[in-house]
């Protein structure tokens, strides 16, 4: 693979040729490291394959997007052509709107759509937002609002160095998100699985179940005990999910191929 590809995608664990690509998203400010530890709990006949976004761990010199447009067309030149099987797109708060949009830029651009999405902890993206903007807060007001989310320890928050460079990332992050304006197109023709956090103040069961209105095809929502990152202790289950999910897409599917059907929702929680 080219160097610029692999600094996109990394691929974990076993990668045989039967096996479905997972490429994975993380949330704002997450890297790859997000996803240590899922390739050995991961089910047979599914590869992960992170996807590491510009400016963070060992891409800290590039600088991050902080619009989403730029991001999906670079990154779907990289998808298009270095992902050949069957593949599915997973994504974690901000990483569920990148995939959202990068799945819909591959079919706009090469004709092509992984055979499921998974969304995590975000809100379908035609609802409106229900708070301001925060990116461009002064300093302290931002802090305050990176420890409400939870996601990034006061160790790490208390070196000043670090912590520079986190804010930096996050800022961009964040404004990916709150700059984010829907435009309205075709559903898209591979099912939707969406993942919550039943003690998420942040993302709904309401704000998930909207996101069946993006798929032609299946929908499902399972809700998860946990917060917004919900995704850390229940990453076993999780990823039982994604395999149960996948299994009739692949039986259906070959590369570069859209599996048609009608949609349905189910809906599952576990708790």
């Amino acid at each position: 693979m080219p160097v610029m590809s692999r600094a996109w995608l990394r691929a974990g664990g076993s990668d045989s040729p039967a096996a479905v690509r997972v490429l994975c998203l993380p949330y704002a400010g997450g890297g790859v490291s997000v996803f240590h530890g899922w390739s050995d709990a991961l089910p047979a006949g599914l590869a992960l394959w992170p996807v590491q976004l510009p400016g963070r761990e060992d891409r800290i010199g590039d600088a991050p997007f902080s619009r989403i447009g730029p991001l999906v067309e670079a990154l779907g030149d990289v998808v298009h052509a270095h992902v050949r099987q069957p593949f599915a797109l997973f994504g974690h708060s901000m990483g569920a709107l990148i995939a959202f949009e990068l799945a819909r830029h591959l079919r706009r651009r090469f004709g092509v759509q992984p055979v499921r999405l998974f969304v995590s902890g975000y809100v379908a993206p035609h609802l409106p937002a229900r708070s301001a903007p925060v990116h461009d807060l002064p300093e302290d007001a931002f802090l305050d609002h990176v420890r409400r989310l939870n996601g990034t320890s006061e160790a790490v928050l208390a070196n000043p160095e670090i912590r520079r460079l986190i804010v930096s990332v996050l800022r961009a992050d964040l404004a990916l998100c709150e700059t984010f304006a829907y435009t309205a197109d075709e559903p898209l023709g591979c099912a939707i699985s969406a993942f919550g956090g039943l003690e998420d103040p942040e993302v709904r069961r309401a704000d998930l179940l909207a996101w069946r209105m993006h798929t032609s095809r299946d929908f499902t929502l399972r809700m998860f005990a946990g917060d917004h990152f919900f995704l850390r202790a229940a990453r076993r289950t999780l990823l039982e999910a994604m395999r149960a999910d996948l299994a009739s897409e692949v039986c259906s599917c070959t590369p570069g191929t859209s599996p048609t059907g009608a949609a349905h929702a189910s809906d599952g929680s576990v708790r």
